[in-house]
């Protein structure tokens, strides 16, 4: 080697982008480009030919760069292309569409033939961008038709069959989850359906707490208590809303408690409806200490979808239990608080409150989900 290929290899060794080239690292795509002057091509950092001698690398801006020196794009990377997990997320979408417009549920199998790829493969690569398999996606699918079939009015034997549901038996066995009651009281906006609530007060301002007869479904925080009230009116503009008896007083004061003292735990039955992406990311959330924080890329890692950080922050935003499920834990990468259904302020001073209190001793941990 002469004198100056080997200051060239010393110098592309010390370049951080080198290290990048070693490792294959996916993430460093779109980040820089290199070229192997031996071969005449340029690929991205991810490409699984075999590493180059650092003497004969250059690194590159952009894929137009490169090509402009001479490099002809690399066969088996294609960095004329876009990145693998673009050309991922629009798979996907294409898929996502497919399942929406067909008439059934399509199967895995037939979900991979028009990917043209292994079942296997396009299982994993579903789950990562979404967060869900493919059979689950089209579960919810399915079942917010349902919902949207049921708000027009229409029977609810049509409703099932409208959603490409085969026969009504295996959703009947499922609508008390889906739905949160029987499909007849969801078509009728919840009538039949006995909510218990009650509105109290407390340092952050006003709080609901209502409970359906398996625990409770929603903790509302806000400024105005009559807001609160029609926010839950809202939600079941037919339901039997019925005011709070002593017994119910109780459980308002343990969720008051606390807010106002993290340390008291909080040891309710609560009432989750969602889909089973939004009900595993709850369950993350419930499992992040008190005083401690993650990031919505952090949670996405925990749920087993990596890729799924927005879909996180969509489970935060519908999470309707303040407190009970604890999203005000999630804040972006930086660190910084962002994107709390109930104001950014409030959830300041509820990570203070658990910092403060961790000093104390650990809080009782939640109830288990009925």
């Amino acid at each position: 080697m002469s004198k100056s290929s080997d200051g060239r290899a010393v110098a592309v060794r010390a370049d951080p982008r080198w290290a990048a080239i070693v490792a294959r690292d996916p993430s460093a795509d779109g980040q820089f480009f290199y070229s192997v002057r031996t071969t005449g091509v340029y690929c991205r950092p991810s490409c699984g030919s075999r590493t180059p001698r650092p003497e004969n690398v250059r690194f590159f801006l952009t894929a137009a760069a490169a090509e402009a020196a001479g490099f002809r794009p690399c066969q088996r990377c294609r960095p004329d292309q876009g990145s693998p997990n673009a050309q991922h997320v629009e798979l996907v979408a294409t898929l996502c569409r497919q399942i929406a417009s067909a008439e059934a549920a399509p199967s895995l199998a037939m979900l991979a033939r028009s990917a043209q790829m292994s079942a296997s493969h396009l299982h994993r690569i579903f789950k990562a961008i979404t967060g869900v398999t493919p059979k689950a996606y089209a579960a919810a699918h399915r079942a917010q038709k349902v919902r949207n079939e049921l708000i027009q009015g229409r029977r609810v034997t049509e409703a099932i069959y409208a959603a490409g549901y085969n026969s009504s038996g295996g959703f009947y066995e499922a609508s008390s989850r889906l739905l949160g009651m029987a499909p007849s009281h969801f078509r009728a906006g919840g009538v039949k359906a006995v909510i218990r609530f009650a509105i109290g007060a407390c340092s952050l301002g006003a709080i609901l707490v209502a409970a359906s007869q398996r625990g409770v479904c929603a903790i509302f925080l806000g400024d105005d208590p009559e807001a609160l009230a029609r926010d839950l009116q809202d939600r079941f503009a037919q339901a039997e809303l019925i005011g709070a008896d002593a017994e119910f007083e109780q459980w308002v004061a343990q969720v008051v408690g606390f807010v106002e003292l993290p340390k008291l735990g909080l040891d309710l039955p609560l009432d989750l409806q969602g889909t089973a992406f939004q009900q595993r990311v709850w369950q993350a959330l419930r499992e992040i200490p008190a005083g401690s924080t993650l990031s919505y890329a952090e949670v996405a890692e925990r749920v087993g979808a990596p890729k799924a950080a927005r879909g996180v922050a969509g489970a935060c935003a519908a999470n309707l239990l303040a407190v009970a499920i604890p999203c005000h834990r999630v804040v972006r990468n930086d660190g910084k608080l962002t994107g709390y259904r109930w104001g950014v302020e409030r959830k300041r001073a509820l990570l203070e409150r658990e910092a403060e209190a961790e000093c104390c001793g650990p809080a009782v941990g939640p109830h288990p989900v009925r």
